[in-house]
C-alpha cells in the first residue's frame, strides 16, 4: 500500500529537479546495506575456522599433556622401582662384605692358633712369595693357563702329559687330601675344555694341511676325546668335499658325459681318504666303523641327487654315455672300498638304479621312433651285408634283408655297441660293470625294440592289425607289402633278425659275463635286473612269441584273402549238397572240391616263391605252409555259418555230400604230408572235424556206417588225386568244362606275381628231405 501511494504522490507532485526521488533514495541505501551484510558474513566464516583451528590445537594438545602425564607416572614407577634395587644391592653388598669379615675373622684365629711365633707381615710376603714354599702344582696351572692364552697347543699338550704322568706315579699321594685332589682335578678338566676348543677350531680350519689336522686329531685323541676328534675329521672332509663340488657344479654344462665321473672321483676319494685315516688315527673299532658308514652314505646320497640334478636330457645320447660312465666309475670305487670292508655298491645300486633305467627308457623310446619310421618307409630292397657293415660280422653270405630290417639292425648295433659298451672304451678292456647290472634291463628293451619291429611289419603287411589301437603306428604307411614275394620277405627279415642278427648282437656283449659268471660264480651287489635273472633262452623265447605274432597275421590274412572273394565265401557248405550222382564209390575219378584244388595251388604257388625268396630257410618255409593249412582248418572248424547248413532242417543231405567232406579233409592232411612239413596238428584238426561233420549227417538221417567207405580208401584217393594235380593232369574222364572250372578257380586265386612253371613249384613243395622235420629254431613246430 505504501509504494502505491508513493507512486500516487509522484504523480500528483511532480518532481523537480532539484528534489531526489524517493526510488533513488531507497535503492542507493540498499545496495550499501547489502555489502555490509555480506562483509559481517565473510567475517563472521572467518572468526568460525579460527575457532575451528584452536578447538583442535587444544585437542592435540590435551592429548599430548596426557600422554606425558602418563609417561611422567610410568618413569616414577621405574624410579621407585630402581630404588628397590638399589637398596637389595646394597643389602647384598653390606651382607657380602660382613661375610667377608667374618671369614677373615676365622682364617686370622686359625692362623694364630697354628703359628707358633708371630711373624710381621713383609715376612709372611716373602714367605708367599718364595718358590721354595709355594705349591708346584700351582705353578704347572699357572704355566699351563699361560701356554693356552699364548694358543702353543702342542706345547700345552706335552706340559698336561707329562704332568698327568707324573700325577700317576706319584710316591705318596697320601700326604694331599681329597679335598685338594678334587681341586686339582677340576682345574686340569677346566684347562683341557679349553684345550678342546682350541683343537677343534684348530681342525675346521679350510687351510688345514693333512699333517696339521693328523697332529691336531692327535691332541684331542690325547686327552681322551676320540670320539669328538673322529666327528671332526669326518666334519671336515665333509667340509672340503662340499667344497670341491661347489667349484665344480659350474662345469658340469660343459662336461655332459663325464661330468658323473668327476663327481664320483671327488665323493669316493674323499670316503676313502677318510677311512684311511681313520684306521690311521683311530685303528679298527667297529663304533668308528659305523660312523663313517654313516657318513658315506649321506655324501653317497647326495652324489646321486647332483648326478640326476645336473644330467643332460634323458634322451640324449650324452645322458646315456654319461649314466654308463657314472655306473663303470662308482661301483670301480666301490669295488676297491669293499677290500677295506666299507660295501657301498648296493646303496649306490638303489639310488641310481631309477635314475639308469629312465636314462634307458628314454634313449630307446628315441630307438623305438627310428625303428617304426623305418618300417613304414620299408621299400623291400633285397640286401646283402657289405664288408666292413657292422652285419658282416653276425650272419652268412645268403641273408636277406629289407631295408627295414638292415636299420632295425643298424639302430640296436647303435644302441648297444656305441652306447652300452661305452664304459669299456673309457676303462680299458675290463669288462663293462654297466652290463652286469642292467644286463636284463637292457635284454628287455631290445625285446621291446623288436617287437615295436614287428607291430610295424605287421602294419605292413595287407589285412587289419590287431594293434591298431598303437599311437606311433596309427600314421599312414607309405609302403604296404602286396605281392606273396614282398610278404615273405618281410617275414624272412623278421627271421633273419631275430634268429642270426640280434642273437650274435646280444652275445657279443654278454658272452664275457656268462664266461665270468661261470668262474665267479656269481657277482656280489648284482640287482634284481641283473642279466642273471634272465635266462638267454627265456629272451629267444619272447623273440619267439614276437615272431609267432607276425606269422600268425600272415597267416590269416592270407587265408581270407583265399576264402573271401568279392564278399562271398568259397567253402560254403552248399557245395556239399549240389553234388551229382549219389556215391563217391562209383566215380571212376574222385577229387576234392574245387575250393580245396585251388587251396593245393595257392600253396604249391606260394612254396615256390618262398623256395626263391627264402633260399637256404627250408624249415620257415615248412613251418608257414603247415600254419596255413591249420588255419584254413581252424577256420573251418570255428566257422559256425558252415556247419548251420547242415542243421537246417529244410535240406536235405545226401551221402555223397558227407563223403566229399571227408575227402577234402583228407586231402588237406595229404597236402601236408606231401609237403613234408608238420601235419600232426593238421590230423587232429582234421579229425575234429569229420566227427562233427559225422555227428552232423547222423543227426538228420544220414548212416555213417553204410555211406562212409574205409579211411585206406580215402587216404589213397586223396594221394592219387595230389599226384594228379602236381603233374598238371587229372587223369579222370570227367568233362572239359569241369576242369576249365577248375582252371578258373586256381587262377582266380593267385595274384598277380611272376609264377614259376608248375615243375618247378612240384619240386619247391615236395622237396624237403625227412630229416628237415626238426622243429625249426623260432618258428613254432607244431608237432613239437
Amino acid at each position: 500500500m505504501e509504494s502505491s501511494s508513493e507512486e500516487d504522490l509522484e504523480e500528483e507532485f511532480p518532481g523537480h529537479e532539484w528534489i531526489t526521488p524517493q526510488s533513488s533514495i531507497r535503492a542507493a541505501y540498499q545496495s550499501q546495506t547489502e555489502k555490509g551484510v555480506r562483509k559481517i558474513c565473510s567475517e563472521l566464516l572467518e572468526l568460525k575456522d579460527a575457532i575451528e583451528n584452536l578447538c583442535g590445537n587444544m585437542q592435540s594438545k590435551y592429548l599430548a599433556f596426557l600422554r606425558i602425564s602418563e609417561e611422567v607416572v610410568e618413569a616414577e614407577q621405574e624410579l621407585i622401582e630402581l630404588q628397590k634395587h638399589v637398596s637389595a644391592q646394597g643389602i647384598l653388598v653390606q651382607d657380602l662384605m660382613s661375610g667377608v669379615c667374618r671369614e677373615l675373622e676365622i682364617w686370622q684365629k686359625s692362623n694364630k692358633e697354628e703359628a707358633v711365633t708371630e711373624k710381621d707381615f713383609q715376612s709372611e710376603l716373602d714367605e708367599i712369595f718364595s718358590d721354595d714354599t709355594q705349591d708346584p702344582k700351582v705353578i704347572f696351572l699357572d704355566k699351563l693357563d699361560v701356554l693356552l692364552a699364548e694358543h702353543k697347543i702342542e706345547e700345552a699338550l706335552l706340559a698336561l702329559e707329562a704332568e698327568e704322568k707324573k700325577y700317576l706315579t706319584a710316591d705318596e699321594p697320601g700326604k694331599e687330601s681329597n679335598a685338594e685332589i678334587s681341586a686339582f682335578k677340576a682345574a686340569l678338566f677346566k684347562r683341557k675344555s679349553i684345550l678342546e676348543d682350541q683343537l677343534v677350531r684348530h681342525s675346521e680350519q679350510p687351510s688345514l694341511s693333512a699333517t696339521q689336522l693328523r697332529r691336531s686329531l692327535s691332541g684331542l685323541i690325547k686327552i681322551g676325546k676320540s670320539s669328538l676328534a673322529h666327528q671332526v675329521l669326518l666334519k671336515t672332509y665333509g667340509a672340503r668335499l662340499q667344497k670341491s663340488v661347489e667349484a665344480f657344479l659350474p662345469t658340469c654344462s660343459i662336461y655332459t658325459e663325464t661330468y658323473s665321473a668327476t663327481l664320483s672321483q671327488l665323493v669316493f676319494s674323499a670316503i676313502s681318504k677318510a677311512s684311511n685315516e681313520t684306521t690311521t688315527l683311530f685303528g679298527d673299532s667297529p663304533m668308528n666303523t659305523n660312523r663313517i658308514i654313516q657318513w658315506a652314505e649321506y655324501e653317497i646320497e647326495t652324489f646321486a641327487r647332483l648326478v640326476k640334478d645336473n644330467s643332460p636330457l634323458p634322451e640324449s645320447v650324452s645322458a646315456l654315455r654319461s649314466a654308463c660312465i657314472c655306473i663303470q666309475t662308482s661301483l670301480t670305487h666301490c669295488s676297491y672300498l669293499e677290500s677295506h670292508g666299507l660295501k657301498f655298491s648296493k646303496l649306490l645300486m638303489v639310488l641310481l638304479r631309477p635314475y639308469i633305467e629312465e636314462v634307458l627308457e628314454f634313449n630307446f623310446r628315441r630307438v623305438r621312433r627310428k625303428i617304426v619310421d623305418s618300417a613304414r618307409n620299408d621299400d623291400i630292397l633285397l640286401l646283402t651285408p657289405q664288408e666292413g657293415s657292422p652285419l658282416s660280422g653276425a650272419v652268412g653270405q645268403n641273408v636277406l634283408l629289407t631295408s627295414s630290417g638292415k636299420k632295425f639292425m643298424s639302430v640296436v648295433n647303435l644302441s648297444i655297441n656305441e652306447h652300452l659298451a661305452i664304459a669299456a672304451g673309457c676303462f680299458g678292456s675290463g669288462y663293462p660293470i654297466t652290463i652286469i647290472h642292467f644286463g636284463g634291463t637292457i635284454l628287455n628293451k631290445i625285446l621291446q625294440l623288436f617287437d615295436r619291429y614287428v607291430d610295424s611289419l605287421i602294419k605292413i603287411l595287407p589285412g587289419p592289425s590287431e594293434d591298431d589301437n598303437l599311437v606311433e603306428l596309427k600314421e599312414a604307411v607309405e609302403f604296404k607289402a602286396e605281392s606273396d614275394a614282398q610278404q615273405l620277405t618281410l617275414i624272412g627279415t623278421a627271421y633273419t633278425v631275430a634268429d642270426e642278427l640280434l642273437p650274435a648282437t646280444v652275445s657279443k656283449f654278454f658272452s664275457m659275463q656268462t664266461e665270468k659268471k661261470g668262474t665267479d660264480g656269481s657277482v656280489e651287489g648284482a640287482g634284481s635286473g641283473s642279466i642273471y635273472s634272465i635266462e638267454y633262452k627265456e629272451w629267444k623265447r619272447h623273440l619267439q612269441h614276437s615272431l609267432d605274432k607276425l606269422r600268425d597275421h600272415f597267416c590269416r590274412q592270407y587265408v581270407l584273402s583265399f576264402i573271401y572273394m568279392e564278399g562271398k565265401s568259397r567253402l560254403d557248405a552248399r557245395m556239399y549238397l549240389e553234388r551229382k550222382g549219389d556215391d563217391l564209390l562209383f566215380d571212376s575219378d574222385p577229387l576234392p572240391s574245387l575250393p580245396f584244388q585251388a587251396l593245393f595251388g595257392r600253396l604249391q604257388q606260394l612254396a615256390s616263391v618262398a623256395g626263391d625268396v627264402l633260399l637256404g630257410k627250408d624249415k620257415i618255409q615248412k613251418v608257414l605252409l603247415s600254419r596255413l593249412t591249420e588255419t584254413v582248418i581252424m577256420w573251418l572248424s570255428n566257422e559256425q555259418e558252415f556247419w548251420d547248413v547242415f542243421e537246417d532242417q529244410s535240406i536235405q543231405l545226401q551221402p555223397s555230400g558227407l563223403q566229399q567232406l571227408i575227402l577234402d579233409m583228407h586231402f588237406i592232411v595229404e597236402i601236408a604230408v606231401c609237403g613234408r612239413f608238420p601235419h600232426r596238428p593238421v590230423q587232429q584238426l582234421v579229425s575234429t572235424i569229420i566227427t562233427r561233420a559225422i555227428a552232423a549227417f547222423s543227426a538228420r538221417g544220414v548212416d555213417p556206417q553204410s555211406a562212409l567207405p574205409e579211411d585206406e580208401w580215402f587216404l589213397d584217393t586223396a594221394k592219387a588225386a595230389i599226384h594228379k594235380l602236381m603233374l598238371g593232369n587229372s587223369g579222370s574222364e570227367s568233362e572239359p568244362d569241369e576242369h576249365a572250372a577248375l582252371h578258373d578257380e586256381i587262377s582266380d586265386s593267385e595274384e598277380s606275381i611272376s609264377s614259376p612253371s608248375m615243375t618247378g613249384s612240384e619240386e619247391s613243395f615236395a622237396s624237403a628231405n625227412n630229416d628237415d622235420l626238426e622243429s625249426p629254431v623260432y618258428f613254432t613246430d607244431p608237432e613239437t
